[in-house]
């Protein structure tokens, strides 16, 4: 585009605080009959052995802890994949919130009281 400007883009790095990742790793191919599993039972072997709070769940993995230590967890995951698949997809959504830890269940323990509670409508408590 004639007369484009660059644009400088700022990067926020995430100084200190828990973060809960939730991530999708999947090779580019699967087995014979399209299957992924293997590839990514290796990814959750990794996120398993990391000794950090995690579930997994049909569509995602979800991981708490120091950015720092799930970061680097979730690059070993991509790894694991990338040892037995020429192309890995990655799907990334972080929840950052200093000052909180432990929100892996709490949040889901808050969200179970709250529908327990009755409320019709959104504010309202019986």
């Amino acid at each position: 585009m004639a007369g484009s400007t660059t644009t400088s883009v700022t990067v926020a790095v995430c100084q200190a605080g828990v973060v809960i990742a939730a991530f999708s790793i999947s090779p580019s191919g699967g087995d014979e009959t399209g299957g992924v599993r293997e590839a990514v039972a290796a990814a959750i072997r990794v996120v398993r052995a990391s000794g950090l709070p995690n579930e997994t769940n049909a569509m995602f993995t979800n991981i708490e802890g120091e950015w720092d230590e799930v970061m680097a967890v979730v690059k070993q995951a991509v790894d694991a994949v990338a040892a037995v698949s020429p192309r890995v997809s990655l799907v990334l959504k972080a929840d950052i919130r200093p000052g909180f830890t432990g929100q892996l269940t709490a949040k889901v323990e808050r969200l179970e009281e709250e529908l327990a509670s009755g409320a019709d409508q959104p504010g309202d408590r019986r």
